[in-house]
């Protein structure tokens, strides 16, 4: 029986997928500053730059993508995410005639800066969430 060929005896796929990630990640970075003008924002950007780095990852080792993004740096950008979403809409606190994510306290581009933000805290959380969502599984066959 013919043993299936390893992912570094692919070199078609490997030339392709490092000539199209960072396009991937580029057209992440789009969606995410046009979601509030149109369809898009943080979570598809979040997925869809996830998505560029899981591919980097089956395609170069699991090693590979952890040298990049570390662990213990994908918790704290997972962390980071939801302090900037939560933190935004907690600042709506600071006038009592607001609502919670209501963004006037922001000033007069005031609601431009809140959904920047709060998309921002959502594109972090779910890129990062899917990462190490990868993270887990991806590892699960190396146990012994």
């Amino acid at each position: 029986m013919k043993q299936p060929m390893r992912m570094r005896e692919m070199i078609v796929l490997r030339v392709v997928s490092r000539a199209f990630i960072p396009f991937i990640l580029l057209f992440g970075l789009y969606v995410q500053f046009h979601g509030d003008f149109g369809p898009g924002g943080g979570f598809q950007a979040g997925v869809i730059f996830a998505a560029g780095l899981i591919l980097y990852g089956l395609i170069f080792g699991l090693s590979a993508v952890q040298r990049v993004f570390t662990p213990p740096v994908v918790e704290f950008f997972m962390a980071v995410g939801l302090v900037l979403y939560a933190g935004t809409g907690l600042l709506s606190f600071l006038d009592p005639k607001l609502n919670y994510l209501d963004y006037d306290v922001l000033g007069s581009h005031g609601q431009h800066y809140g959904i920047l933000l709060i998309e921002g805290g959502v594109g972090i959380t779910v890129a990062s969430t899917m990462l190490m969502v990868f993270y887990a599984f991806a590892a699960r066959g190396r146990r012994s």
